[in-house]
Protein backbone atom coordinates (compact mmCIF):
# COMPACT_ATOMS: atom_id res chain seq x y z
CA UNK A 1 0.00 0.00 0.00
CA UNK A 2 2.65 2.50 1.00
CA UNK A 3 4.59 1.81 -2.52
CA UNK A 4 0.96 2.36 -4.32
CA UNK A 5 0.97 5.74 -2.49
CA UNK A 6 4.39 6.98 -3.44
CA UNK A 7 3.97 5.76 -6.75
CA UNK A 8 0.96 7.74 -7.35
CA UNK A 9 2.07 10.27 -5.04
CA UNK A 10 5.22 11.03 -7.55
CA UNK A 11 2.67 11.03 -10.64
CA UNK A 12 0.82 13.90 -8.86
CA UNK A 13 4.51 16.10 -8.37
CA UNK A 14 5.20 15.07 -11.97
CA UNK A 15 2.07 16.80 -12.94
CA UNK A 16 2.37 20.02 -10.33
CA UNK A 17 6.11 20.05 -11.40
CA UNK A 18 5.68 21.18 -15.33
CA UNK A 19 2.65 22.94 -14.40
CA UNK A 20 4.55 25.43 -12.22
CA UNK A 21 6.60 26.59 -15.14
CA UNK A 22 3.70 28.29 -16.97
CA UNK A 23 1.61 29.43 -14.11
CA UNK A 24 -0.26 31.98 -16.50
CA UNK A 25 -1.94 29.60 -18.52
CA UNK A 26 -3.32 27.61 -15.84
CA UNK A 27 -7.13 28.51 -15.56
CA UNK A 28 -8.33 29.24 -11.80
CA UNK A 29 -11.68 29.32 -10.16
CA UNK A 30 -12.63 30.26 -6.12
CA UNK A 31 -14.48 27.81 -4.29
CA UNK A 32 -15.28 30.06 -2.18
CA UNK A 33 -13.29 33.22 -0.74
CA UNK A 34 -9.93 32.97 -0.43
CA UNK A 35 -9.54 29.52 -1.66
CA UNK A 36 -8.84 28.06 -5.59
CA UNK A 37 -9.09 25.36 -7.24
CA UNK A 38 -6.92 24.86 -10.44
CA UNK A 39 -6.78 22.74 -13.26
CA UNK A 40 -3.65 21.39 -12.05
CA UNK A 41 -5.14 20.64 -8.83
CA UNK A 42 -7.83 18.00 -10.63
CA UNK A 43 -5.47 16.70 -12.95
CA UNK A 44 -3.48 15.90 -9.82
CA UNK A 45 -6.17 13.92 -8.17
CA UNK A 46 -7.35 12.19 -10.97
CA UNK A 47 -3.79 10.75 -11.59
CA UNK A 48 -3.24 9.65 -8.23
CA UNK A 49 -7.02 8.37 -7.91
CA UNK A 50 -5.78 6.22 -10.76
CA UNK A 51 -3.87 4.53 -9.25
CA UNK A 52 -5.49 3.76 -6.23
CA UNK A 53 -8.07 2.45 -8.18
CA UNK A 54 -5.75 -0.09 -10.35
CA UNK A 55 -4.57 -1.34 -7.36
CA UNK A 56 -7.52 -1.31 -4.98
CA UNK A 57 -10.67 -1.24 -6.85
CA UNK A 58 -12.82 -2.16 -3.64
CA UNK A 59 -11.25 0.80 -1.12
CA UNK A 60 -12.71 3.87 -0.40
CA UNK A 61 -11.52 7.13 -0.94
CA UNK A 62 -12.07 10.83 0.12
CA UNK A 63 -10.01 13.57 -1.87
CA UNK A 64 -10.48 16.76 -1.79
CA UNK A 65 -11.84 17.57 -5.04
CA UNK A 66 -14.31 15.09 -5.83
CA UNK A 67 -15.38 14.31 -2.35
CA UNK A 68 -16.09 10.59 -1.03
CA UNK A 69 -16.43 7.90 -2.75
CA UNK A 70 -19.78 5.26 -2.74
CA UNK A 71 -17.61 2.31 -2.12
CA UNK A 72 -18.11 0.62 1.37
CA UNK A 73 -14.55 -0.58 2.82
CA UNK A 74 -12.99 -0.41 5.90
CA UNK A 75 -9.79 0.80 3.72
CA UNK A 76 -9.88 4.50 3.29
CA UNK A 77 -7.12 6.43 1.05
CA UNK A 78 -7.60 10.21 2.10
CA UNK A 79 -5.96 12.60 -0.54
CA UNK A 80 -4.90 16.29 -1.05
CA UNK A 81 -3.31 16.37 -4.49
CA UNK A 82 -2.00 19.89 -3.87
CA UNK A 83 -1.68 21.07 -0.46
CA UNK A 84 -0.79 24.61 -0.47
CA UNK A 85 -2.52 25.71 -4.15
CA UNK A 86 -2.25 29.29 -3.01
CA UNK A 87 1.53 29.22 -2.46
CA UNK A 88 1.74 27.03 -5.87
CA UNK A 89 -0.68 29.58 -8.13
CA UNK A 90 1.92 32.56 -6.87
CA UNK A 91 4.59 30.69 -7.61
CA UNK A 92 6.06 30.25 -3.91
CA UNK A 93 7.54 26.91 -3.34
CA UNK A 94 5.52 25.82 -0.37
CA UNK A 95 3.16 23.16 -1.48
CA UNK A 96 3.05 19.34 -1.88
CA UNK A 97 1.10 16.28 -2.31
CA UNK A 98 -0.52 14.12 0.81
CA UNK A 99 -2.07 10.71 0.66
CA UNK A 100 -2.84 9.19 3.85
CA UNK A 101 -4.68 5.38 4.02
CA UNK A 102 -6.85 4.91 7.32
CA UNK A 103 -7.65 1.48 8.33
CA UNK A 104 -10.73 1.26 10.64
CA UNK A 105 -10.34 4.89 11.20
CA UNK A 106 -6.61 4.52 12.16
CA UNK A 107 -4.25 6.25 9.87
CA UNK A 108 -1.74 2.89 8.85
CA UNK A 109 -0.03 4.38 5.65
CA UNK A 110 1.36 8.38 5.13
CA UNK A 111 3.14 9.86 2.07
CA UNK A 112 3.87 13.72 1.44
CA UNK A 113 5.77 14.70 -1.41
CA UNK A 114 7.32 17.93 -1.67
CA UNK A 115 8.19 17.90 -5.62
CA UNK A 116 9.98 21.48 -5.10
CA UNK A 117 12.77 19.90 -2.90
CA UNK A 118 12.13 16.10 -4.12
CA UNK A 119 11.48 15.59 -0.36
CA UNK A 120 9.42 12.22 0.00
CA UNK A 121 8.36 11.56 3.74
CA UNK A 122 6.74 8.12 4.31
CA UNK A 123 5.51 6.41 7.17
CA UNK A 124 3.86 3.01 8.01
CA UNK A 125 2.13 2.51 11.03
CA UNK A 126 4.70 0.55 13.44
CA UNK A 127 7.48 0.66 11.13
CA UNK A 128 8.42 4.28 11.87
CA UNK A 129 8.52 7.93 9.73
CA UNK A 130 11.21 8.64 6.97
CA UNK A 131 12.59 11.02 4.79
CA UNK A 132 13.76 9.35 1.06
CA UNK A 133 14.07 6.86 2.63
CA UNK A 134 16.14 7.81 6.04
CA UNK A 135 14.88 7.62 9.40
CA UNK A 136 13.26 10.62 11.14
CA UNK A 137 12.88 12.07 14.29
CA UNK A 138 10.91 14.94 16.11
CA UNK A 139 13.05 17.28 17.34
CA UNK A 140 14.62 17.14 21.33
CA UNK A 141 13.76 20.67 22.05
CA UNK A 142 12.45 20.64 25.89
CA UNK A 143 12.10 24.27 26.30
CA UNK A 144 9.12 26.09 25.04
CA UNK A 145 11.36 29.21 24.86
CA UNK A 146 13.29 27.71 22.43
CA UNK A 147 10.98 26.20 20.65
CA UNK A 148 10.25 27.01 16.72
CA UNK A 149 6.66 26.99 16.13
CA UNK A 150 4.72 26.21 12.48
CA UNK A 151 1.16 27.29 12.20
CA UNK A 152 -1.54 28.65 9.31
CA UNK A 153 -3.64 31.07 8.93
CA UNK A 154 -8.07 30.39 9.88
CA UNK A 155 -8.44 32.28 5.62
CA UNK A 156 -11.73 30.22 5.38
CA UNK A 157 -13.75 30.54 8.71
CA UNK A 158 -12.62 34.34 9.53
CA UNK A 159 -15.16 33.79 12.11
CA UNK A 160 -12.17 31.95 14.44
CA UNK A 161 -9.37 35.12 13.83
CA UNK A 162 -10.32 36.63 16.96
CA UNK A 163 -9.53 33.04 18.48
CA UNK A 164 -6.70 32.49 16.50
CA UNK A 165 -5.22 35.70 17.12
CA UNK A 166 -4.80 35.04 21.17
CA UNK A 167 -3.72 32.00 20.27
CA UNK A 168 -0.65 33.38 18.39
CA UNK A 169 -0.11 36.24 20.95
CA UNK A 170 0.45 33.67 23.60
CA UNK A 171 2.51 31.12 21.42
CA UNK A 172 4.61 34.20 20.08
CA UNK A 173 5.29 35.57 23.64
CA UNK A 174 6.16 32.04 24.94
CA UNK A 175 8.27 30.90 21.95
CA UNK A 176 11.57 31.81 20.04
CA UNK A 177 9.21 32.48 16.77
CA UNK A 178 6.74 31.24 14.53
CA UNK A 179 6.18 30.61 11.08
CA UNK A 180 3.45 29.79 8.39
CA UNK A 181 4.63 28.10 5.32
CA UNK A 182 1.05 28.06 3.83
CA UNK A 183 0.68 23.71 3.57
CA UNK A 184 -0.54 22.02 6.62
CA UNK A 185 0.72 18.61 5.47
CA UNK A 186 4.25 19.85 5.05
CA UNK A 187 4.27 21.65 8.31
CA UNK A 188 3.08 18.59 10.24
CA UNK A 189 5.37 16.58 8.02
CA UNK A 190 8.22 19.22 8.78
CA UNK A 191 7.36 18.52 13.16
CA UNK A 192 7.86 14.54 11.91
CA UNK A 193 11.63 15.58 10.66
CA UNK A 194 12.35 18.11 13.52
CA UNK A 195 12.58 21.35 11.78
CA UNK A 196 9.99 22.91 13.72
CA UNK A 197 9.50 21.90 17.26
CA UNK A 198 5.54 21.99 17.23
CA UNK A 199 2.49 23.25 15.20
CA UNK A 200 -0.77 24.08 15.56
CA UNK A 201 -3.99 25.31 13.09
CA UNK A 202 -7.75 25.35 13.08
CA UNK A 203 -10.31 24.85 10.48
CA UNK A 204 -8.51 22.03 9.07
CA UNK A 205 -9.73 19.29 6.71
CA UNK A 206 -9.00 15.62 6.73
CA UNK A 207 -7.08 15.28 3.80
CA UNK A 208 -4.80 18.49 5.56
CA UNK A 209 -3.81 16.11 8.23
CA UNK A 210 -4.12 12.03 7.60
CA UNK A 211 -0.88 11.52 6.30
CA UNK A 212 1.27 14.32 8.44
CA UNK A 213 -0.40 12.59 11.93
CA UNK A 214 0.82 9.33 11.17
CA UNK A 215 4.53 10.81 10.62
CA UNK A 216 4.14 13.03 13.54
CA UNK A 217 3.13 9.95 15.50
CA UNK A 218 6.00 7.35 14.01
CA UNK A 219 8.37 10.12 14.38
CA UNK A 220 8.16 9.82 18.36
CA UNK A 221 5.58 12.72 18.40
CA UNK A 222 2.36 13.47 19.72
CA UNK A 223 -0.48 15.17 17.81
CA UNK A 224 -4.08 15.84 19.33
CA UNK A 225 -6.86 18.45 19.35
CA UNK A 226 -6.63 21.47 21.36
CA UNK A 227 -7.44 19.44 24.48
CA UNK A 228 -4.82 17.11 23.67
CA UNK A 229 -7.58 14.61 22.81
CA UNK A 230 -7.89 11.93 19.35
CA UNK A 231 -11.04 14.29 17.58
CA UNK A 232 -8.41 16.50 15.44
CA UNK A 233 -9.37 14.76 12.14
CA UNK A 234 -13.14 15.63 12.95
CA UNK A 235 -12.76 19.18 14.79
CA UNK A 236 -9.90 20.09 12.49
CA UNK A 237 -7.99 21.90 15.60
CA UNK A 238 -5.19 20.42 15.70
CA UNK A 239 -1.68 20.63 17.63
CA UNK A 240 1.51 18.65 17.20
CA UNK A 241 4.77 18.28 18.78
CA UNK A 242 7.34 16.09 20.25
CA UNK A 243 6.09 14.87 24.10
CA UNK A 244 8.56 17.15 25.84
CA UNK A 245 6.77 20.38 24.35
CA UNK A 246 3.00 19.28 23.83
CA UNK A 247 1.43 19.74 27.26
CA UNK A 248 2.83 23.05 27.35
CA UNK A 249 1.96 24.23 23.86
CA UNK A 250 -1.98 23.27 24.49
CA UNK A 251 -1.50 24.88 27.82
CA UNK A 252 -0.19 27.77 26.20
CA UNK A 253 -2.90 27.86 23.49
CA UNK A 254 -5.72 27.87 26.00
CA UNK A 255 -4.13 30.89 27.90
CA UNK A 256 -6.83 34.08 27.55
CA UNK A 257 -5.17 37.07 26.40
Amino acid sequence: MLNTAVKAARKAGSIITRASFDLEKLTVRSKQQKDYVSEVDHAAEDAILSVLREAYPDHAILAEESGRSDAKSEYLWVVDPLDGTTNFLHGFPQYCVSIGMLHKGVPTQGVIFDPNRNELFTATRGVGAYLNDKRIRVSKTDRLEAALMGTGFPFREVSNIDDYIRMMRNIMLATSGIRRPGAAALDLAWVAAGRIDGFWEIGLSPWDMAAGALLVREAGGLIGDLEGNDTFMESGRVVASNAKLFSAILQTLKQKG
